[in-house]
């Protein structure tokens, strides 16, 4: 009975850790393809740098994302150099992006699979 009970645990969290990052790799296409422009320690990047960036700091923090919620707040809201919170500008308006990509990721969950 604990190998079964053993076994549905790890194939749980096997299955949570597949859609955490399906989620992440969501939002670091959705930040590719935004058109904004994202402030990070008081240089604007345009949105395809700004993905890359994220890309680069998921690859080297994954063990701090595993969900995208903790993935938007402990990796792509503020600069882990500097302490400074990331902005976005859609348009007129500018915003956190931890903000930002949580809207996102609300929207992204909403829709049908």
């Amino acid at each position: 009975m604990a190998v079964v009970a053993g076994l549905l645990i790890a194939s749980a969290t096997g299955a949570a850790e597949e859609t955490a990052d399906a989620e992440i790799q969501y939002l670091l296409d959705y930040v590719a393809a935004s058109g904004c422009a994202f402030e990070r320690n008081g240089d604007i990047h345009d949105a395809v740098d700004a993905a890359d960036h994220l890309r680069l700091k998921y690859s080297r923090g994954k063990r701090y994302a595993d969900t995208a919620e903790n993935f938007i707040d402990r990796l792509a809201s503020e600069s882990s150099w500097s302490g400074e919170t990331y902005t976005v500008t859609c348009g007129d308006t500018t915003q956190p992006s931890g903000e930002w990509l949580h809207r996102a990721l609300a929207d992204y969950r909403q829709q049908p699979r």
